[in-house]
């Protein structure tokens, strides 16, 4: 998608993979890729007026949520910062987005028949939740490329504040325990506290202090 988007590919377009030899998640990680499931990559071109391009990020993981519950109306998915998408603390769903001038390429995965084995993480899939069988990649697609475009129109008409109230709804709730693996030995538990006006996480510590994360892995305590 970077390739065709450096030719002058228009906003919009979508590449959809059977499998990949080699998905990748954040900070690098390996995304497994058995056949069954979603692979997909659409393409938003940033225009001089358009709000910051970072909070592509939430709309992508609203777009996400919106097709989890067309498929699964009984199902509860949740958002957790700054893009997954979780039914039951379960992982369901993951997106990266990377930037390229005025392309920004938003690659999301979705587990729709088949959940991978991740050490030291719960992971579900559609069909798990109860997804009829004929829910397939393709039907998925077409159903989260029409909620992503109408999310995409939210981004660029409504105000930060209000998108971002938007995004809380839909993830933690106010005082969810939580931790954050900022790096290397930079770990900090607290209490989910909102969004600061960017978009970067809230941790309210137990001495009261506020940490304002801006990346970072997110681990819910229960």
């Amino acid at each position: 998608m970077l390739a065709r988007a450096q030719s002058g590919a228009p906003e919009g377009l979508w590449i959809r993979a059977d499998q990949q030899s080699g998905g990748r998640g954040r900070l690098g990680r390996e995304w497994l890729s058995p056949l069954g499931n979603l692979y997909c990559t659409t393409l938003v071109r940033i225009a001089p007026d358009d709000p910051p391009a970072h909070l592509l990020a939430f709309i992508a993981g609203l777009a996400v949520l919106d097709t989890v519950r067309a498929i699964i109306p009984d199902a509860e998915p949740r958002l957790k910062w700054p893009n997954d998408v979780h039914i039951e603390g379960a992982k369901l769903a993951g997106i990266l987005l990377e930037r390229r001038n005025d392309a920004v390429v938003v690659g999301i995965g979705l587990n729709v028949a088949i959940a991978p084995e991740v050490v030291g993480r719960s992971v579900t899939s559609l069909h798990d939740q109860g997804a009829m069988a004929q829910i397939d990649a393709p039907v998925a697609l077409d159903l989260l490329a029409e909620r992503f475009e109408s999310r995409l129109c939210q981004w660029r008409s409504l105000d930060t504040a209000t998108l971002l109230e938007v995004w809380c709804d839909a993830a933690h709730k106010p005082g969810e325990a939580m931790a954050v693996q900022r790096g290397p030995g930079d770990r900090v538990e607290g209490v989910f506290d909102g969004l600061a006006e960017d978009g970067a996480l809230r941790l309210r510590c137990a001495n009261g202090r506020v940490e304002t994360v801006s990346a970072g892995d997110v681990h819910l305590i229960a």
